[in-house]
């Protein structure tokens, strides 16, 4: 089943891989490997520096995959009979008949948009427009809101925007002092560890903050064992050692920010020997960090999904970010913040109107100059959009309990990715119409009534937002197989079944990004200057930009913060409990995280040979006490139970992770599921998940 190369003059076809942030350059190649075709890294894209990882050199095996969809697939209940090929124009009409008919009967908020964190700005934005102008619903929120949904918020909040990276990655290795907290980049960005070990060889001090022993951690100088939800309570250690001992630095502090007196008051009582009790992080080695950050000539903290997916998520973020900002290492050469995004489109796929209370250019529903600027854009009246729905979660929690009656999936697998993923089957499983759009048929394609074969990366042009916040364009590179068709081209077909074909007449998805760079004009996130002209002449441009002369903004914050008066905000912490504490039933701490091998839901990395071979199951990781004190035998299995479910893994037995901690891989479905057993419990900010912390008991199994 190859799919045709795409000629582009002399040039060989490139693309981007589909997987992480980093968003590496690739060339295709004609070979004798995959259905006749190999990648190879591209020299021109200056991110990566010339490299892939293994998921990036593998990445055309699923794109070739002969369980890949090549038609419209129906059947009339979920999970019962055969799927039957339909035609697309069958589809769209059965498909709009069907919305329109439950709209009449329910209301526009009777049905549901779920999309996805790897989907290109075109398609996030015009998903975004298509559940707000076609369908008229509020109902939008995508598998970003699991990603990067404390970050952002935590980002918003001290400096009044949110980009993934205040700084690009060039400066990393200008840093004298890097702390890594919850963010395992070796297995999970590996591209983006030589910017790291560039900084080491010019001798700066890395620490690592995890509760396992990671391929990270082996780059790190100190590695702090930390048990998952105490993140706070470390930090507010090193903020009393710097406050203390007079380490902060004072001239920033007073020029630009606010709120020192509340931080200073929540670090208090945190001294480095409570810490050290509360922790078992001794008490040299947090003043040994605290010092050693505060002193630095220049220094970057970067965090990741490890402290954000907790109910305290947004609060730990917000502390971490008070380091930066309590020793002035932000707007300058060497120093910044970044929240590591995790997926391929992260970034752009939340500043274009995917999250539920947000529209293009992060302008948000409710504020009524961005409903008027949008609207103008769309041709409708601002009094036509609706208001702001709910998070990912939540939007299938409203499933569960009747109000949406219908839900269109793009780019994500909610079943997989969700927690207490059993309350999401039986969500499913109540929908009167569930569409998805996507290469496979995945575990929640399985409940679904239509399954669209929608376009790979390699298919599709478009541009994407790197976690840097760097955008560029990527090129088609191969002619879609079968009766697939360009996501774009589904999410206009449809809103033209549905009557409303007016708002989507686009001659090309140039059209699309010139539509969205002037919905964007004037926010917080501005693309108005891009161009695909600018991204192909530029190889990427850092927004915002708001003109065509503008020359991008790599560095952030260099003279003033995003708030009215120019200044960041500080926030004391006051540490608190996760939503569901260890207790003498569930003496244990769940953490979930990803392996190098995979990614996301592994709907596509698990029908990837070379990568599935090496991971094929997932296997948990427990201390050498736990394994004694439950009797483990070699080769024996462990069952893992939470308050939600149980489930039986195979297990390794390492030193490297903390005493208390148990890890599990989230990549699999089905038995092998650990969002069966996880939280579901919700940042009150944020509304992400506590995927990072649940009680539960281990016990082998005989």
């Amino acid at each position: 089943m190859r799919t045709a190369l795409v000629t582009l003059s002399d040039e060989q076809p490139s693309s981007h891989c589909c997987f992480c942030s980093m968003q590496c350059g690739l060339e295709i190649l004609p070979s004798d490997k995959t259905e006749g075709l190999t990648i190879k890294p591209s020299a021109n894209f200056p991110v990566a520096t010339g490299r892939l990882c293994q998921k990036g050199l593998n990445a055309l095996e699923h794109v070739v995959h002969s369980e890949r969809i090549l038609e419209p697939l129906h059947r009339e209940a979920a999970r019962v009979g055969q799927w039957q090929p339909v035609s697309w124009a069958h589809a769209y009409s059965d498909i709009a008949k069907r919305i329109t008919s439950l709209q009449a009967e329910h209301g526009r908020d009777a049905i549901g948009v779920y999309g996805g964190g790897s989907l290109t700005n075109e398609v996030s934005y015009l998903l975004g427009k298509f559940t707000r102008v076609a369908l008229r619903s509020k109902y939008i929120d995508y598998n970003g809101r699991y990603c990067m949904s404390s970050a952002a918020a935590a980002s918003n909040k001290a400096f009044g925007i949110d980009r993934g990276m205040t700084m690009p990655l060039s400066e990393i290795p200008n840093a004298k002092y890097i702390i890594l907290a919850g963010t395992n980049i070796a297995e999970c960005q590996p591209t983006m560890m030589p910017y790291l070990l560039e900084a080491k060889k010019k001798g700066a001090v890395i620490v690592t903050i995890d509760p396992r022993n990671t391929m990270t951690s082996k780059t790190a100088d100190i590695h702090v064992r930390l048990q998952p939800g105490f993140d706070s309570v470390f930090i507010n250690g090193l903020l009393h050692v710097m406050i203390a001992e007079n380490l902060i630095d004072q001239k920033f502090v007073q020029s630009r920010t606010s709120g020192f007196e509340q931080v200073k008051e929540a670090v208090k009582s945190f001294t480095p020997a409570r810490v050290e009790y509360l922790t078992g992080v001794l008490e040299a080695v947090i003043r040994t960090i605290a010092r050693g950050f505060a002193k630095a000539e220049t220094g970057i903290v970067l965090t990741a999904r490890g402290l954000e997916q907790q109910v305290n998520g947004v609060e730990n973020t917000l502390n971490y970010i008070n380091l930066t900002l309590l020793t002035g290492k932000i707007g300058r050469s060497g120093c910044g913040y970044g929240a590591v995004t995790g997926q391929a489109n992260g970034q752009g796929g939340r500043e274009h109107g995917q999250k539920a209370d947000q529209l293009p250019g992060y302008r948000l529903i409710e504020d009524p100059a961005a409903r008027e600027h949008v609207a103008k854009v769309w041709g409708i009246e601002p009094s036509e959009l609706p208001g702001k729905g709910v998070s990912a979660y939540e939007l299938l929690q409203k499933i569960d309990e009747g109000e949406i009656k219908a839900l269109i999936v793009l780019g994500s697998n909610p079943l997989v990715s969700s927690p207490n993923n059993k309350m999401v089957e039986r969500a499913l499983q109540k929908l009167e119409l569930l569409v998805v759009v996507d290469m496979f048929e995945t575990e929640t394609a399985r409940y679904a009534h239509y399954l669209l074969p929608g376009s790979s990366f390699a298919e599709a042009e478009g541009t994407m937002t790197n976690l840097e916040g760097r955008v560029f364009h990527r090129r088609k590179a191969m002619e879609l197989p079968g009766n697939c068709k360009l996501d774009y081209h589904i999410i206009s077909e449809l809103a033209d079944a549905l009557g409303r074909g007016a708002y989507f007449q686009y001659a090309g998805i140039e059209d699309v990004f010139r539509e969205l760079a002037a919905a964007t004009a004037g926010g917080k996130a501005d693309y108005s200057g891009i161009t695909y002209e600018r991204l192909q002449k530029e190889k990427g441009i850092f927004w915002p930009c708001g003109s065509a002369d503008h020359p991008g903004t790599p560095q952030l914050f260099q003279d003033r913060f995003h708030h009215a008066d120019g200044k960041a905000l500080l926030f004391g912490i006051q540490p608190k409990m996760p939503a569901e504490p260890i207790d003498s039933d569930f003496p244990f701490v769940l953490t979930t995280g990803r392996l190098a091998n995979h990614y996301l839901s592994g709907a596509q990395t698990r029908r990837t040979e070379a990568l599935n071979k090496k991971a094929p199951v997932p296997v948990a990781e427990i201390h050498p006490s736990l394994a004694k004190r439950i009797g483990l035998s070699v080769e024996q299995k462990i069952r893992i139970t939470s308050r939600r479910g149980s489930l039986v893994f195979q297990v390794k037995v390492t030193e490297g992770i903390q005493p208390r901690t148990v890890f599990v891989p989230f990549h699999w479905g089905d038995e092998h599921s650990i969002n069966v057993l996880t939280n579901d419990a919700l940042d009150p900010t944020s509304r992400m998940p506590e995927f990072k912390i649940c009680a539960v008991k281990v016990e082998r199994v005989d």
